[in-house]
């Protein structure tokens, strides 16, 4: 019994001596700006990000995107990564109890002495616990749970990434699908005014080269129609692969939504960033993410140190043995609380200090990430925001733009037509009107894709835990 009184007021001591050793990690702070630089859109509320998919007008869309989620490899290893973290995180919390083992045994023998030819049987319950006096194991469990945190903030960051992915090579296709239509139209444009050339040149009204010169642009015409429709066939491609859906069926859903897609301007419901930059970094779970691994190398390093200082553990057993032998048994039980070790580490080739090392490099490597990844989502939200402005404010010239090319083409073809242009002017406002609506299309492709990077760069509608 003075044994144990001593065995406890000993870890007593060492429990104090170990609060006296270990002080807080510091608080790690990023370097972000006071206000956004970039214009700020106000058009609806940040909090609407969760949802923004649904707003978009486009069933197909946000099927899609669902649809990618379920199936993306990317989405499926960060899972498996909260998996692994949970059972880090139980087996940590689990160093922390005592161990209880079961052991039997059984053994027949005969020895040249006084005892004569007998079996012998045992069977014991083992407990063992090391106390965690400095608290290694605590900071392994507190490295578990943040590095588990860090995990779902990745499945998080993962679902919105493949969200965006999505939603861009969707947009492209759509954006796409317009340029193919603007080349087609051109190309029978083209094919017109080749075949009204040809029956001029035929009747002495045109000259041959400018025969020619109408077959070529014909030609051209064709070509980058074909070249076009190839483009889209590759954005159906790649969505097909980030969907995780048959071609045909994809196929299908978009003849069906042709109508659809062709009324829309494809301008997208927009949604304001009013708030601070440290308000709005906070929401992105990349971010929160690093943090947390930044917290986890903290509690490692702690960890490390405290496996410098003396280890103090307590075992027991409880059993019975019996042992029979020429038609008698004979039956012992036993139990001991014991013994309470202290065990000191004195030399160990600096193994345990170059762990330290290891754990503090390690931690300076989470604080270095942390930051850059401070500095790169403040960047991703600075650019989302210049090119949402920058396109919204040449969406008006590019449309004034183009209805003037395609009444100067009107006008010209109408001319060329009663034989008071030239081919070369015709070819002229057809190549300028072609560039025009190329322009606008690409122009609100550029704008949608502003309104995702922008989704994306604010953190998706992600809520870090135990923000109101």
């Amino acid at each position: 019994m003075n044994t144990i009184r001593l065995g406890l007021a000993l870890a007593t001591s060492l429990t104090l001596t170990a609060c006296a050793l270990q002080a807080p990690p510091p608080a790690v702070t990023a370097a972000a700006p006071l206000q956004w630089q970039a214009p700020l859109p106000h058009n609806g509320s940040v909090q609407e990000l969760a949802n923004w998919w649904q707003h978009q007008g486009d069933p197909l869309l946000a099927h899609w995107i669902e649809q990618a989620q379920m199936h993306s490899p990317t989405v499926a290893a960060a899972g498996t990564r909260i998996a692994r973290s949970r059972a880090e995180r139980s087996a940590a919390g689990a160093a922390l109890l005592p161990t209880l083992d079961a052991a039997a045994s059984a053994n027949r023998m005969s020895r040249q002495s006084a005892l004569p030819l007998g079996t012998s049987t045992q069977a014991a319950l083992q407990a063992a616990w090391e106390i965690d006096v400095f608290g290694a194991r605590r900071a392994s469990l507190d490295a578990a749970q943040a590095r588990l945190a860090g995990a779902e903030a990745n499945w998080h960051e993962a679902r919105v990434s493949v969200a965006a992915e999505v939603a861009n090579q969707y947009f492209s296709l759509r954006a796409c699908q317009r340029l193919l239509d603007v080349a087609e139209q051109d190309a029978q444009s083209r094919a017109d005014t080749a075949r009204l050339t040809a029956l001029s040149a035929e009747a002495g009204f045109e000259a041959p080269a400018s025969a020619a010169l109408a077959r070529a642009s014909a030609a051209q015409g064709r070509g980058r129609a074909i070249q076009q429709g190839a483009l889209c066939d590759l954005d159906v491609k790649a969505l097909v692969a980030l969907a995780a859906v048959p071609e045909p069926v994809l196929r299908l859903a978009l003849e069906n939504n042709a109508q659809a897609n062709a009324a829309d301007n494809l301008e997208a419901p927009a949604f304001a960033i009013s708030t601070l930059p440290a308000q709005t970094l906070s929401q992105r779970p990349d971010v929160y993410g690093a943090e947390r691994e930044v917290a986890a190398a903290s509690f490692d390093v702690g960890s490390a140190q405290a496996q410098r200082y003396p280890r103090l553990s307590l075992s027991g057993l409880v059993g019975a043995a019996n042992f029979r032998s020429a038609g008698s048994s004979t039956t012992l039980t036993a139990w001991s609380i014991g013994p309470l070790a202290l065990t000191l580490p004195l030399f160990d080739g600096g193994t345990r200090r170059a762990n330290v090392d290891a754990a503090i490099a390690r931690y300076d490597q989470a604080v270095i990430q942390y930051r850059a990844s401070v500095r790169q989502a403040v960047r991703e939200v600075e650019t989302a925001l210049v090119n949402q402005a920058s396109s919204a404010l040449r969406a008006v010239d590019a449309q004034v733009a183009l209805d003037g090319y395609r009444a100067f083409y009107v006008g010209a073809d109408s001319r060329y037509r009663n034989g008071l242009a030239s081919l070369l002017e015709l070819e002229e406002a057809r190549r300028t009107r072609l560039a025009a609506e190329n322009a606008v299309v690409n122009l609100q492709r550029e704008r949608r894709l502003a309104w995702v990077a922008l989704y994306r760069a604010a953190g998706g509608g992600w809520t870090a835990p135990g923000t109101p």
